[in-house]
């Protein structure tokens, strides 16, 4: 399925794209029927078998669910593809989750509790003796046994000894993400054009990744033996568990290999060949747990950066105001504790953490006009150097280095004093894209030590890493807080030489040379280059700059860089029964989890949440948001070069909760003086979508599993724009009447669809027609218009594009501009809602905490601004659906339901069909626990 120009750092991959125009139905089909004849996957492994063996009490009482499209087998054979290709057909369980999952947004209105698994999966332990549709003993192994059941084909793993349920687990990921596990360990390091072929797209997926953890095998393997070694016994087991998951893994590779079911793109890709099954797919080994974590981490785990960039809108600012006045402009727009922010701990505590100096030190800005980005990619062949090849780089430089726009995700969870039943309850998920197949899978472990069910990423399924244990449910969304520095370091003798503590030093050069040809999958013409990384003892180099006049370069540290490994700790005790067993020993385990999250915890009795990350101490006086020298007196508090480790906040200063009222988490501020790394954390931001449907749901009380699935589902349709800022423009344009027939025709109708709840929702199940859809062509072509024509004229040209450089101003659903591209479901997480929204409450004199510097709209005039929203809404209206939604590779121009869909975009050579819209978690769990042990 060919992809627009992606935006989001996922949307890059592109394996396999399309397929040589030989491949037409008649020769597919006789490609078929050789291919068939081998023998199948099934055949080989599973066969039909009596009840399994009886899983531990689940202190569920059946009311634990979970979804997560588009279905768990996420391989396929060339066969199975090339039917896929010609006819749609799907191979088993490739997409039955993706219609339950879809139908949420036009059932939830009439959903009780016993309805909820009509949409979602019963989540509780082992399968019933009626719905196993397989059994099997993975390499013949005594001592695990893999169950399958009907209704999705999850794989239930049982086993009687600790390396046989790893074993196990490694097996049965590989017989579901196979091919998908090994693109991503190519990802980490940085050798996917290699490994899938050079397409532009893969060239600026592996440039993305690897530029900011440029690792060499010595560096991977070091990772290990430093997470093993400060772990005592819990490391010890954490490597015998990977060894065992990988073990598992590779007799998969071996078996399917021998069988000739392995996934059809290695036969695409050039790695098998079709006829002959000449060819090697590579067995995994224990570093590659690490460049696949290195990903995952990038993407969802490593908050903050971004403080060149910052720097240069700080610069803007002040040319056009002066340094104090342009200053506080800045500041206003940066809201890094805004108090009108909605906040996920609520009940009054404060965390601070990077919080503003009195009296900043060390600060480095560059000189303006100096700053260049460091070029990743040289020695361009081929290919390599087409046009296409250049615009990759470029986007994925762009979105490497710019402020952290990264996450999705969110939890409602309600204490059990505000519930129907007594026991708390929670909705939760991350946000993790639509891909196909999925980046997570589901999976349950039972065996020694370990006790769980729920989603793991493809390749680090040694554990459950969002689900349920015995007796309690966890879950987690990206926080994002600042653990990335940017460091600039004065050079000398050359551009590849620094200061460090006064002595020149030689920068490291780490390299990756990659090389392509042509194949089925990607007919992308021959071609190479070589990725290039100088890298300090203060990271990797970013940029290079003038401060003061003397040459700089601009590294950026991350906690986080060279310990992609020490969260397995973490993830180890949640899986382990006789280590959680409260919400203590919950927040326990989540404390050895390195990556920015924010952790939710329910049972039967409590709830609590956490916010994990190693937050370094920062050096007095530093200020997070713009770089600073590097220098002994700006460094991290105890930071050792050699492994980059420093002192980190203690427990107790991370935001952290037990029993509050709720919790609710869109990716939105933490807690009072928790410094916010992204922009746009203010008035509006789509975390009070929940925060206002659940803080009604508990004031009324007795909320049940249902009510709390709704109010998810009903937020997931919401318009941001149209429920919390749209009310306030239309009162100020109705300030006087409106005589303008275009004008107040489209008044008229966003007004009704404000009335109506502001959502975007079919006219019927189905009908893929919006109802208000008039309203909502309006507003999507409105918002950058208004935006642009309020604030533009205020700040200037060059303030106005450097602040959006830093916060773009739209993010709606069709938007491909957005940071996360179009069809990507997640929307409205980025955008300047709050700025309309403070500046539009300043202008009609409405009390704002927090306001920006300056009034804007109208020059602050209410008559002028009046004007402008007027005179944008009625260009805005006179624009067709076919200038509103261009049309794209999924859609034709005009198509305003398709240009808001979400597509499963995908990794492989299955294709999906295209969903509704719906702004909500991929994995889901609906929890409530009737007991405890």
């Amino acid at each position: 399925m060919p992809q627009s120009t992606p935006r989001n750092i996922l949307d890059r991959l592109r394996t396999p794209r399309r397929y040589p125009k030989f491949l037409k139905t008649a020769s597919i089909c006789l490609l078929v029927g050789g291919l068939l004849s081998p023998i199948s996957a099934t055949a080989a492994s599973g066969t039909p078998a009596a009840a399994p063996a009886a899983a531990p009490n689940g202190y569920c009482g059946g009311q634990c669910s979970d979804i997560l499209p588009p279905g768990e087998n996420g391989n396929a054979t060339l066969a199975q593809i090339l039917l896929n290709q010609a006819f749609g057909t799907q191979p088993g369980h490739a997409e039955d989750q993706l219609g339950p999952y879809a139908n949420l947004a036009s059932g939830y209105a009439g959903l009780t509790d016993a309805k909820i698994n009509t949409f979602f999966n019963d989540a509780s332990f082992g399968v019933p003796s009626d719905q196993v549709a397989s059994t099997e003993k993975p390499g013949g192994r005594g001592d695990v046994t893999i169950v399958r059941d009907k209704k999705t084909g999850v794989p239930h793993i049982t086993g009687t000894t600790r390396y046989g349920t790893e074993y196990g687990a490694g097996y049965a990921a590989a017989e579901d993400r196979l091919w998908l596990m090994d693109v991503f360990r190519h990802v980490g390091r940085g050798q996917l054009t290699s490994f899938a072929g050079g397409a532009a797209a893969n060239q600026g997926l592996e440039q993305q990744f690897w530029r900011n953890a440029p690792y060499t095998e010595a560096d991977l393997q070091a990772q290990i033996d430093r997470a093993v070694a400060n772990a005592g016994d819990r490391g010890k087991q954490a490597l015998d568990d990977v060894n065992a998951y990988i073990s598992g893994i590779n007799a998969y590779i071996d078996a399917s290999d021998s069988g000739r079911y392995f996934p059809g793109e290695y036969d695409l890709t050039g790695h098998k060949d079709p006829i002959t099954n000449s060819g090697t797919i590579e067995h995994f080994k224990v570093t590659d747990m690490v460049a696949l974590a290195s990903v995952i981490g990038a993407l969802f785990g490593s908050g903050g950066g971004g403080e060149v960039n910052n720097a240069i809108s700080l610069l803007a600012a002040q040319d056009k105001y002066g340094v104090a006045e342009g200053t506080k402009v800045w500041e206003s727009f940066r809201e890094r504790n805004d108090p009108e922010a909605v906040l996920t701990v609520h009940n009054g505590e404060s965390f601070p953490y990077a919080t503003r100096p009195d009296s900043p030190k060390g600060e480095a800005l560059p000189d303006p006009g100096s700053v260049t980005a460091e070029p990743l990619v040289y020695d361009r062949t081929g290919s390599a150097s087409a046009s296409s090849s250049t615009r990759a780089s470029t986007s994925a430089a762009d979105t490497a280095l710019t402020s952290a726009r990264r996450g999705m995700s969110n939890a409602l969870v309600v204490s059990g004093k505000y519930t129907a039943s007594g026991h708390p309850i929670a909705v939760f998920g991350p946000q993790t894209g639509y891909f196909a197949p999925q980046l997570l899978m589901l999976q349950e472990i039972q065996g020694p030590g370990i006790s769980a069910r729920g989603a793991s990423f493809a390749g680090l399924g040694m554990y459950v890493e969002l689900g349920r244990g015995q007796d309690y449910s966890w879950s987690a969304t990206t926080s994002g807080q600042d653990i990335i520095d940017t460091y600039a370091v004065e050079l000398c003798q050359d551009d590849y030489h620094y200061l460090y503590h006064g002595t020149c030093t030689a920068m490291d050069k780490i390299e990756q040379k990659n090389a392509w040809s042509p194949t089925l999958a990607d007919g992308t013409a021959a071609g190479s280059y070589t990725m290039r990384v100088w890298r300090t003892k203060y990271g990797p180099v970013e940029y290079r700059a003038t401060v003061g006049g003397k040459k700089v370069a601009y590294t950026t540290l991350r906690s986080s860089y060279l310990h992609e490994a020490d969260s397995i700790i973490g993830f180890q005790m949640l899986n382990d029964p006789g280590y959680v067993k409260g919400p203590q020993d919950f927040e326990s385990a989540v404390q050895h989890i390195n990556y920015t999250f924010n952790w939710f915890y329910a049972d039967s009795r409590h709830t609590a949440y956490y916010n994990s990350g190693d937050n370094p101490v920062r050096a007095d006086g530093v200020d997070a948001e713009f770089p600073v020298w590097a220098q002994p007196a700006y460094e991290w508090r105890d930071w050792d070069p050699a492994v980059n480790t420093a002192d980190y906040t203690p427990p107790s200063q991370h935001p952290n909760s037990l029993d509050q009222d709720y919790y609710i988490s869109w990716n939105n501020k933490q807690a009072a003086d928790y410094t916010s790394a992204p922009w746009g954390e203010g008035s509006v931001h789509r975390g009070n979508l929940l925060e206002d449907r659940v803080k009604k749901l508990v004031a009324a009380g007795g909320v049940t599993r249902s009510a709390l699935t709704k109010a998810m589902a009903d937020a997931a349709l919401a318009d941001l724009r149209a429920e919390d800022v749209l009310p306030k423009l239309l009162k100020v344009i109705g300030s006087s009447a409106v005589t303008d027939p275009t004008e107040a025709a489209a008044v008229s109708k966003l007004s009704a669809w404000v009335s109506a709840g502001a959502r975007r929702t079919e006219t019927s199940a189905g009908s893929h027609t919006y109802a208000d859809s008039d309203a909502i062509r309006i507003l999507d072509a409105w918002w950058p218009l208004l935006v642009k024509a309020e604030f533009e004229p205020g700040l200037g040209s060059d303030l106005y594009t450097a602040l959006a450089a830093n916060l773009p101003v739209d993010e709606s659903p069709s938007a491909a501009h957005g940071p996360t591209g179009a069809h990507a479901g997640s929307s409205f997480q980025y955008g300047w809602w709050s700025y309309v929204d403070k500046d539009i409450r300043a202008v009609l004199g409405q009390p704002v905490q927090g306001p920006l510097a300056q009034k804007y709209c109208g020059g602050g005039d209410l008559g002028a601004c009046r004007d402008a929203l007027l005179g944008t809404l009625k260009q805005a209206a006179g624009m067709t659906a076919a200038q509103v939604y261009p049309g794209d590779d999924q859609c034709s121009a005009g198509d305003q339901w398709c240009a808001d869909s979400i597509v499963q975009r995908p990794l492989g050579g299955i294709k999906h069909g295209r969903i509704g819209w719906q702004n909500r978690p991929t994995f889901q769990q609906v929890v409530e626990y009737t007991s405890h042990r």
